[in-house]
């Protein structure tokens, strides 16, 4: 399963460390991928559910505008 997230307020590799690891703290993912200057979020894993995504985010202090 593969999700694609877009997050706002990244503008840094410390940003994209900051979320890559609050993610991967999460049951179920295995692997994610960032593109900063897009501010794409891809996460795969199984079993992903959107809103502890969103909120792994959101605690790392980020904003979630899209989740698909």
């Amino acid at each position: 399963m593969k999700k694609t997230m877009l997050v706002e307020g990244m503008s840094c590799n410390h940003c994209v460390m900051a979320v890559t690891n609050a993610l991967k703290e999460l049951e179920g993912v295995s692997k994610v991928d960032i593109n900063l200057e897009d501010k794409k979020v891809e996460v795969e894993g199984e079993n992903l559910v959107d809103k502890s995504l969103k909120e792994a985010v959101e605690e790392a202090g980020y904003d979630v505008a899209e989740i698909k």
